[in-house]
């Protein structure tokens, strides 16, 4: 995968020890997401596994990333199972078609899984920012 290898180059060159180490705590994560699509019988199996990867602190606050992070799911689950549309009717589809074996990668697959991890580390920074400062008003236009 394309983000793994990126997050490792960046890892390499990185200077600051915490971004170090969150960088190493992402690819472990991501790594684990493959190897659940591997394993997982079905998709629901998958994304229940796949939410208790300790995205936030014990997993306390994952709840508040669930639209990111079903997004980031959706597309890791097509990339390691195939399709890339909507997981939950691919997975059907290729049930019944009896196919749900590994399918070649594509660019629009990765484009949609580096997409999808932008936005989540995204908001996933932003509440990890937001528990370590204090409150402030949002600013009015």
């Amino acid at each position: 995968m394309q983000l793994m290898d990126e997050l490792q180059r960046r890892l390499e060159g990185e200077s600051s020890l915490f971004r170090a180490q969150l960088l190493r705590e992402d690819i472990a994560r991501l790594s684990k997401l493959g190897e659940l699509a591997h394993a997982a019988d079905e998709y629901g199996a998958f994304t229940k596994a796949a939410m208790r990867l300790g995205w936030t602190q014990g997993d306390a606050r994952t709840q508040e990333l669930a639209g990111p992070l079903t997004a980031l799911l959706d597309a890791v689950y097509a990339y390691y199972r195939g399709g890339g549309g909507d997981t939950a009717a691919t997975q059907a589809a290729g049930e019944a078609a009896g196919t749900t074996q590994m399918q070649p990668r594509d660019a629009a697959q990765e484009a949609r899984i580096a997409a999808a991890w932008h936005e989540l580390h995204r908001v996933r920074m932003e509440r990890l920012v937001g528990c370590l400062s204090n409150p402030v008003p949002r600013p009015t236009d």
